[in-house]
C-alpha cells in the first residue's frame, strides 16, 4: 500500500509543472525545448488522472462497459495530443508518435518489465493462446498500415485525393475490426481473458453477482459524477497542455538537432503513453504477466485499430488537408520487426530477463536508425 501511495504521488509531483509551462509559453520569453519539456511533464500526470477516473467508472458500470470505457479512454491523451497536432497540420508528426507508441509498447516496455521482473523470478509465465491472438491481431493491423506506403512504393505518381481515399478505406477496415476485436474479448471468448475455464466463469460471475447486489444493499446507488468531472477536467487540461506541446514542437526539435520524425516516434510517444508504461513495468514486477501483455500488446493494437482510423476521420473534420496513412520506409520497417520481435519472444509462453534486454536492444537500434535518418 504504502509502494502504490509512492508511486501515484511521484507521479502527482509532476502537476507542479503545469503553472511552469503556462508561465514559459505566455509570460516568460523562453527557448522552446523548456515550453515543450514542461509541458511534457505536466501531460505525464494527468495521463494517470485520467487513467485512474477511466478505472472508477469501469468498476461502477462492470466489466462489459468498464472494458469499452477502457478501450475508449485508454489512448484519450494520444488522440488528444493528435487531433491538436491535426489541427496544426503536423500530419508526419502524427503518424511518427503513432510508430513510437506500436513500437515503444512492445519493444521498450514490455521488455524493460521483462528485464525488472526477470531478476525476482527465474522465469515469467503468461497465457499462450491469448498473447497469440494477440500477435496476430497486431501483425494484421501492421499490414492495414503498412499497404498505403506500399502502394506509394510502387505506385510513386498516385494523387494525394487518391492515397487519401485508399487511407480512409483501409480505416474503415481496421476500425470495424477493431469493434468485432472488442466483442471477442469482452462477449463471446472472455473467459479466455479472464484466465478461467467456461464453467468456473459462470460460477464466479453468479458469486460476484451476489457479493455485488450484497454491497448495493450496503452503499446508496449514486451516480459517479466525481469520476465523470474529474475525466472532463483532466481531458481539458490535457488539451490545453497539447496545445502548449505542439506549438513548440517545431522550434524545440530544431533547437535539439532532432528530426521531426525523431520527435514523433521517441518523445511524443513516451509523453502519449508514459502512464500505461510504468503501470505494465508495476505489473510485470507482481508477476503478473497477462495484464503486463494484455497493456502493452492491447495498447499497441488499440492503437493500430483504433487511434489511427479514428484521427484519419477526425483529419476530415478538423485539419486543414485530410491525413493519410503513408508511413515513411523506415517506420513501416520497423512495426514489421517490432511485430516479429515480440512474436518470436513470446510463442513459448514465457519470459526472461534476457529476453528482455533483447527486446530493449531492439527499440535502441531503431532509435538510433530514427536519429539518423534524413529529415
Amino acid at each position: 500500500m504504502e509502494t502504490e501511495s509512492t508511486y501515484h504521488s511521484r507521479f502527482n509531483a509532476l502537476l507542479l509543472f503545469l503553472p511552469v509551462a503556462v508561465l514559459f509559453r505566455h509570460s516568460i520569453k523562453v527557448d522552446p525545448p523548456y515550453v515543450f519539456f514542461s509541458a511534457a511533464l505536466t501531460i505525464i500526470p494527468l495521463t494517470r488522472v485520467l487513467s485512474v477516473a477511466t478505472e472508477r467508472l469501469a468498476e461502477r458500470f462492470g466489466e462489459s462497459i468498464g472494458g469499452f470505457l477502457n478501450a475508449t479512454f485508454g489512448n484519450a491523451p494520444e488522440l488528444i495530443i493528435s487531433a491538436i497536432a491535426i489541427q496544426s497540420g503536423f500530419h508526419d508528426l502524427v503518424k511518427a508518435s503513432i510508430t513510437g507508441s506500436i513500437i515503444g509498447n512492445i519493444l521498450l516496455v514490455f521488455g524493460c518489465g521483462a528485464i525488472a521482473a526477470g531478476f525476482k523470478y527465474p522465469v515469467l509465465r503468461f497465457n499462450r493462446s491469448t498473447c497469440g491472438i494477440a500477435t496476430t491481431m497486431l501483425a494484421l493491423a501492421a499490414v492495414g498500415l503498412v499497404l498505403p506506403a506500399m502502394f506509394r512504393l510502387l505506385h510513386p505518381k498516385m494523387l494525394p485525393e487518391l492515397e487519401c481515399k485508399l487511407g480512409l478505406y483501409i480505416s474503415i477496415v481496421l476500425m470495424l475490426t477493431y469493434i468485432l476485436n472488442l466483442v471477442f474479448a469482452l462477449k463471446t471468448h472472455r473467459h479466455l481473458y479472464a484466465g478461467i475455464p467456461m464453467e468456473q466463469d459462470t460460477k464466479k460471475s453468479a458469486l460476484d453477482t451476489k457479493v455485488h447486489e450484497s454491497k448495493e444493499r450496503k452503499s446508496p446507488d449514486c451516480f459517479p459524477w466525481g469520476a465523470f468531472g474529474i475525466l472532463a477536467v483532466s481531458a481539458l487540461l490535457i488539451g490545453w497542455m497539447s496545445e502548449i506541446l505542439v506549438s513548440s514542437v517545431e522550434g524545440a526539435a530544431r533547437e535539439m538537432g532532432f528530426s521531426e520524425l525523431f520527435m514523433g516516434v521517441i518523445f511524443l510517444a513516451i509523453i502519449n503513453n508514459a502512464s500505461e508504461h510504468s503501470i505494465a513495468i508495476v505489473m510485470a514486477l507482481k508477476n503478473k504477466m497477462d495484464l503486463a501483455i494484455n497493456i502493452t500488446v492491447g495498447s499497441s493494437i488499440q492503437i493500430a485499430l483504433f487511434v489511427a482510423p479514428a484521427l484519419v476521420f477526425m483529419s476530415y473534420f478538423i485539419g486543414p488537408t485530410p491525413m493519410n496513412l503513408s508511413f515513411t520506409p523506415l517506420e513501416v520497417l520497423s512495426i514489421f520487426i517490432a511485430v516479429g520481435t515480440i512474436a518470436l519472444t513470446s510463442h513459448d509462453g514465457d519470459v526472461n530477463w534476457i529476453e528482455g534486454v533483447q527486446l530493449v536492444a531492439v527499440y535502441i537500434m531503431l532509435a538510433i536508425a530514427f536519429y539518423f535518418f534524413p529529415a
